[in-house]
């Protein structure tokens, strides 16, 4: 009987000590969908009936959005990311201030949520193109907003807005991979007046 009683006290601290041998269990930090980003191939689009022209991604769809009036507003969709450029329009009849000053407050209206807001200037002499490039850091609901007029006639806006709650962290390749774009879409813009 004793015996028995040495072997089942032998047995269950064997089987307690190999139990105990094992990995420590660590949470696993949140993951995202990993999300295969195509090529940068353009066109250019010339054919609209616009008063600019631009290379497009070829990954994006045109659709025109007469809002207010507005007939040369378009929104530059991107199907398989989800998320869409708002751009707009505006001739300048004396109010280039006025136009510029409405963009700012716009822009800064996300700097409650967001970590810092970068401005590049952009300047294309030889076609006329100036503009600010407005990168957002945060969980914003634009990662980026972008401006270019001549100064004089034409005043052009886009944001980039993905149509899902902002996190930063999932859709960081995907706003990087459209800044990009949106870069490329800068460097050739013209003005067709």
């Amino acid at each position: 009987m004793k015996i028995f009683r040495s072997i089942n006290i032998l047995l269950i601290i064997c089987v307690t000590v190999l139990a105990s041998c094992g990995e420590t269990m660590i949470p696993k930090p949140y993951g995202y969908f990993r999300v295969d980003l195509p090529a940068h191939t353009y066109r250019t689009i010339d054919t609209l009936g616009l008063p600019y022209r631009f290379d497009l991604p070829k990954t994006a769809q045109i659709i025109s959005r007469h809002a207010d009036g507005e007939k040369y507003w378009i929104d530059l969709y991107y199907p398989q990311l989800n998320a869409c450029i708002y751009c707009s329009y505006k001739p300048v009849k004396g109010n280039l201030i006025n136009l510029l000053e409405d963009t700012r407050k716009i822009v800064y209206k996300h700097s409650i949520k967001a970590d810092g807001i970068g401005e590049k200037v952009f300047e294309k002499p030889d076609k006329n193109v100036y503009g600010i490039l407005y990168d957002l850091k945060g969980n914003t609901a634009s990662s980026v907003q972008f401006i270019l007029t001549d100064s004089t006639r034409n005043f052009f806006r886009g944001a980039l807005y993905f149509n899902n709650v902002p996190n930063k962290d999932s859709i960081a390749p995907m706003a990087e991979f459209i800044r990009e774009d949106v870069i490329r879409m800068m460097e050739s813009f013209e003005w067709k007046k």
